[in-house]
């Protein structure tokens, strides 16, 4: 159900019933209190103490190979926010650092964004430091709950990022005096059953934003999920929007869907505005199941790179054009988990197959690369734009279908709970406490 325009692929977003269909398919994971009702009965809940002798149940080994660095020519692990079945595709305009998937070469185009965007210039020897030293900065904060340190090879470092003393995210923004908030994004913001509306991170984030900004708050309606449309119950209320949507992809933001041109409205730009978004879950389950399915390296790649200059191009948007927000926004945005924990392991959930995930990669090594590669470009965006961005990938790392197993490179130790519900890729309650977490961290700071 894609057709293809100006070499990116796009989805057909028609209003008839074969077109309704085709969305839910896309976004089959919200059955997931129905279908999987019965597997709960085998597999008991998932919010649960990991198998310390051998992790999940998997139909396929996972593979211990250390990552030998992060090419955009060599993947990276699956991830999830929604099952997304299609991703955009061919070229991409936007600014910024690009890969080539053949050589793995990388180029970058920095931007330093104006005081109105509430974005901070500052200077680049500072970057990539300690948020209050400025002395620079290993990262190592990131790897510390891993037994296996050293193992999940990212290098942020290229980019030189300021990071939070909490090490939770970046420390690019100073977020102060927020009149109005918006979520962007997939399901994971949107939030999907079985966990419950008051469950979800955008709720629980906002209960958190009401407190710091004296905002007004949003009702009960806005907090829950309207499962016909995959979108909140009520898209506007009090000082907060969400037009987030399950299945969503990086397309949606401005080419498909219009994401943010729906939840920005010229008359509501003169408020002081905080941007929350969780995306790019469902490009990159598009990306691993295409390469499972046989598509071959380049062109998933190919695919990756586009989704990614979709990404910049979205946050590029807010800050570029200090006119646009007079009073000032600010964009925090998570980077790409994913529920194999480093392994590459599609087959690792106990419900794979019903999430799309059938088979898994021939080269394991190959896709574990290109979630990595993805993740630097995610960070690189951030530094690019002096945005935020939240380290979702290495918090939940760890925490998914193989948190078990001793040799995967985020391992954490014995009796270490999963963080993804039944359906492979949604957070459970306890997941979105976390991204709740990481967000507040990034903001408070």
């Amino acid at each position: 159900m894609i057709e293809r325009r100006d070499g990116v692929r796009f989805r057909l977003r028609g209003e008839s019933c074969a077109g309704y269909l085709a969305k839910m398919r896309r976004t089959a994971a919200w059955l997931a209190p129905i279908t999987l009702l019965a597997m709960a009965a085998c597999t008991g809940p998932l919010d649960q103490t990991s198998d310390t002798e051998g992790g999940s149940s998997s139909s396929s080994s996972a593979t211990t190979d250390e990552p030998t660095g992060s090419d955009p020519s060599a993947p990276g692990t699956d991830t999830g926010a929604d099952t997304g079945m299609s991703t955009g595709s061919g070229s991409a305009s936007a600014t910024g650092t690009t890969g080539d998937p053949t050589t793995g070469a990388l180029t970058s185009a920095t931007s330093t964004s104006d005081a109105t965007t509430g974005s901070s210039s500052g200077d680049d020897s500072s970057s990539g430091g300690d948020s209050t030293t400025g002395e620079p900065s290993s990262l190592d904060c990131l790897y510390e709950p891993f037994v296996n340190k050293g193992a999940l090879m990212l290098d942020y470092q290229q980019f030189d990022p300021i990071v939070g003393s909490h090490c939770k995210g970046t420390n690019h923004q100073d977020i102060i005096d927020i009149e109005r908030v918006v979520f962007l994004g997939d399901s994971v913001t949107v939030g999907t059953p079985p966990t419950q509306g008051k469950d979800f991170y955008r709720s629980e984030l906002a209960d958190v934003l009401v407190d710091r900004f004296g905002l007004t708050p949003p009702n009960a309606l806005w907090k829950e999920v309207n499962p016909f449309d995959g979108v909140a119950l009520t898209k506007d209320s009090g000082d907060f929007s969400s037009c987030a949507e399950w299945g969503a992809r990086t397309d949606d933001f401005i080419a498909s869907n219009n994401q943010i041109l729906d939840c920005f409205p010229e008359d509501l730009r003169d408020k002081r505005t905080l941007v929350v978004i969780t995306m790019g879950g469902n490009d990159l389950a598009s990306v691993a199941k295409d390469g499972a399915n046989g598509v071959p390296l380049d062109e998933v790649t190919a695919d990756a790179e586009a989704f990614i200059g979709l990404m910049r191009e979205a946050v590029h948007w807010f800050i570029d054009d200090p006119e646009k927000f007079p009073n000032g926004v600010f964009v925090v945005f998570s980077n790409v988990y994913e529920f194999t924990d480093g392994t590459g392991d599609l087959m690792s959930c106990p419900a794979a197959g019903l999430g799309g995930f059938d088979k898994p990669w021939a080269d394991v090594e190959a896709l574990k690369q290109l979630v990595l590669w993805i993740d630097e470009q995610f960070m690189e965006i951030a530094v690019d734009t002096q945005t935020d961005m939240i380290f979702m990938l290495e918090n939940f790392c760890g925490h998914g279908f193989k948190a078990g197993d001793p040799a995967s490179p985020c391992y954490r130790g014995p009796a270490t709970k999963t963080f993804f519900d039944a359906t492979c890729i949604h957070p459970t309650p306890a997941g979105h406490e976390l991204i709740t977490e990481l967000f507040t961290a990034v903001i408070d700071e």
